[in-house]
């Protein structure tokens, strides 16, 4: 499960190369597209990493947190706070690998025309899993004071 915090920055490290599809091409050649989605109101997000790192088995994935979300440059806005189901597809470039607008899918569903070496293709699903979405501290839809105790006997008195 990962851990986020609402607001702000966050890192993932999933389990990628594993179930990699395309071993034609270089890792360097992958990319991976997530797709997040809210188990309350089933809002769906989508979102590339800003920076992506892929070891021998699994991948460093970072996301930053932005008022104006951006699938291609890893800028995302996950409201409300809560748990999300997230699903991680493999993305492919035989050529150079560009991650912006007609050059990378922006969901699981999007086919790219005409065919070209730079642009990516959405090979499959990889892995999937939930995220913890936690609240900032202070933005707590319910916030409790914390009141000092008594110094005398606090009794309540029933029937008088």
């Amino acid at each position: 499960m990962i851990q986020a915090t609402t607001e702000s920055n966050f890192t993932i490290f999933v389990q990628t190369e594993d179930n990699r599809i395309n071993t034609a091409v270089a890792s360097t050649q992958i990319r991976h597209l997530l797709k997040y989605t809210n188990d309350l109101d089933k809002s769906v997000y989508y979102a590339y990493g800003s920076a992506e790192t892929i070891f021998d088995r699994y991948s460093q994935i970072n996301f930053l947190y932005n008022a104006t979300p951006n699938v291609y440059e890893g800028k995302i806005k996950l409201l409300p706070a809560g748990y999300y189901k997230y699903e991680v597809y493999e993305v492919s470039w035989v050529g150079t690998v560009t991650v912006s607008s007609g050059n990378a899918p922006a969901n699981e569903d999007d086919v790219l025309s005409p065919a070209a070496d730079t642009k990516g293709v959405v090979q499959g699903l990889v892995t999937k899993g939930k995220l913890n979405l936690s609240e900032k501290d202070g933005t707590q839809q319910v916030q409790y004071t914390q009141r000092q105790a008594p110094t005398e006997t606090n009794y309540i008195y029933y029937g008088q």
